[in-house]
């Protein structure tokens, strides 16, 4: 579709006052939108509530794609033979205006309802001596946000406007300036910073969900703006402040799948159960979606990572070469109390050791999150080789949880020139003995206020480094260290490379890897750091040459706009 038909486009397509759940999609209609407008502004908590339901509504549309198109170009994930070819599209970087995960107007159209109800809403209306609509107008402004930062990361430039088009002829692509990623992260920063305090709007549960976790929070939206502009220290800032928020601190949780005994024969797992429930503290931010065709948008993310009833348990991706061979170099660390002396013990298995499962080598979580199993009793039309992917058993579509947010907040203190604090996010957890511990005195100065955890709040009991989910006690791993380095800018890159990693051992399948590249290789001004890795994904004897090639020009990292 050409740029000024998706602009045009989005002048049909105006949800107001429309219920989320039993929705439907919207009828397009060649009526007069200014007069429609006219008579439909913002001035009762009943448009709002509507207005905000029909925005969410939108949101649901770029759902999946927000995953596949952040995943399938990355490097942990394979597509096998039963991928369709429009997903096949995607991970060979072949996707034309054709392909349906390929549609701007999808994304202007959540922003031309944001840009309708920030420009109608009556800000001014107060009772009780509070503003009635603050609450929901600083949520629309984080949906504006963040939907222009998925455009500018999956097309380079975008045409950008905050307000709504309300005539065909402001359908005119050459009246809006184009902004690419760090434009429109810097726009929204100052956009977005008043509202850093306001308070989310509870519509209590909808559909057995909290309705705050619609919501994508103000200060980490900031701090992602932030790291995407390379303001590393604003960045550190806002997510620090998050985290550590009187009266709602968010500490990383002991959650992990681990080796039980030094004998490495039995999994202890608590480490999936976060995917598998909806009210899990870990997941911060959804898409909700429809639960059956009938009353609307599905997400058919579980159809592409799992065997289902719907595609005959083909599944259509599954775990990449490039992302065993990482899983596996994992040097898994063990401690535990000797049975004869009482004294605490640290154990690694032999390099030679033998598996059930292969997967059980190094990390753990891999294991974890993905499980195949062969059925016998399949029909003729079904596959028998059948996998879960437990990051896909719910019907919404999950953009944000906690670990995330640590991860950026450990690339943000890295690239803010702090990486003993930063590999301390990933090995010890930041709670105050470890800050003291392994964190020199000159950078615990330096960084100040990006350091505080209350020593109340932030326990032993409560925190540990990610790297712990799944390899073991990494706070004992001798070999998981900061080597001596010419200099501290050596060290920020070796401290983004296992940033890197762990981006992958930890958020693998999630929709996050193919950005995360985008991200770094802009901070280091190397196109190739994107390229290599996803060049290798089916494995380092399988290096795609041409992949490389083509990835090594960053402007063919993006989909085409027209």
């Amino acid at each position: 579709m050409k740029l000024k038909h998706i602009i045009k486009n989005i002048l049909r397509c105006t949800a107001l006052a429309l219920p989320l759940w039993g929705l439907g999609s919207c009828t397009e209609t060649d009526s007069d939108l200014v007069a429609f407008v006219e008579d439909n502004n913002l001035s009762t908590p009943n448009d709002t509530v509507y207005s905000l339901m029909g925005i969410i509504n939108k949101m649901q549309v770029i759902a999946d794609r927000t995953i596949l198109l952040g995943e399938l170009r990355g490097d942990l994930t394979t597509l096998t033979e039963n991928a369709t070819l429009d997903l096949q599209d995607i991970a060979n970087f072949t996707a034309d205006a054709t392909n349906p995960y390929n549609n701007a107007r999808d994304y202007y159209a959540v922003i031309q309802n944001c840009n309708y109800f920030l420009a109608t809403a009556d800000t001014a209306l107060m009772k009780r001596g509070q503003y009635v609509f603050e609450a929901e107008y600083a949520v629309v402004k984080t949906y504006r946000a963040w939907t222009y930062l998925q455009l500018a990361i999956n097309y380079g430039s975008v045409p950008f406007f905050t307000q709504p088009l309300l005539a065909e002829k402001e359908a005119n692509p050459a009246l809006y300036p184009h902004y690419d990623v760090e434009q429109i992260a810097n726009y929204f920063i100052t956009d977005l910073a008043p509202y850093v305090d306001t308070d989310y709007p509870d519509y209590g549960t909808i559909n057995s969900l909290n309705s705050r976790t619609f919501y994508y929070p103000v200060r980490v939206l900031l701090g992602d703006l932030c790291l995407w502009a390379g303001r590393y220290r604003e960045a550190a800032k806002y997510y620090h402040d998050y985290l550590t928020k009187q009266g709602d601190i968010h500490p990383t949780g002991t959650s992990s799948v681990s080796w039980a005994t030094y004998d490495f024969d039995t999994v202890l797992d608590s480490y999936a159960s976060q995917f598998t429930s909806t009210s899990s503290s870990e997941m911060l931010t959804c898409i909700p979606m429809e639960t059956s065709e009938y009353d609307g948008i599905e997400s058919h993310l579980t159809d592409v990572f799992n065997s289902t009833e719907d595609n005959n348990y083909y599944y259509q991706a599954t775990h990449s070469a490039a992302y065993d061979e990482l899983s596996r170099a994992q040097r898994y660390v063990l401690v535990y109390s000797d049975p004869v002396t009482l004294l605490p013990d640290t154990v690694v298995p032999a390099d030679t050791m033998t598996y059930q499962n292969e997967a059980l080598r190094g990390d753990l979580r891999q294991f974890s999150i993905y499980m195949l199993r062969n059925v016998s009793s399949a029909s003729t039309s079904q596959a028998t080789l059948r996998q879960t992917c437990y990051k896909y058993s719910t019907t919404n579509v999950n953009i944000l949880r906690l670990q995330h947010i640590y991860l950026r907040y450990a690339e943000a203190l890295n690239r803010a020139g702090y990486p003993q604090s930063a590999f301390a996010v990933l090995k010890h957890g930041l709670w105050y003995q470890n800050i003291d511990k392994y964190i020199s005195a000159q950078e615990r100065t330096d960084a100040a206020d990006l350091l505080s955890f209350s020593q109340y709040t932030f326990l032993r009991e409560n925190t540990q480094g990610i790297h712990s989910r799944g390899s073991g006690n990494a706070d004992a791993d001798t070999t998981y260290i900061i080597p001596n380095l010419a200099s501290r800018a050596d060290s920020i890159l070796y401290v983004e490379d296992r940033i890197c990693d762990e981006m992958a051992l930890e958020t693998a399948a999630e929709g996050l890897r193919f950005y995360d590249l985008m991200r770094l290789s802009l901070h280091r001004g190397d196109p190739s750091y994107l390229a290599g890795k996803v060049a290798r994904r089916n494995g380092t004897a399988h290096y795609d040459a041409a992949l490389y090639t083509l990835l090594s020009e960053s402007k063919n990292w993006y989909l085409p706009l027209e």
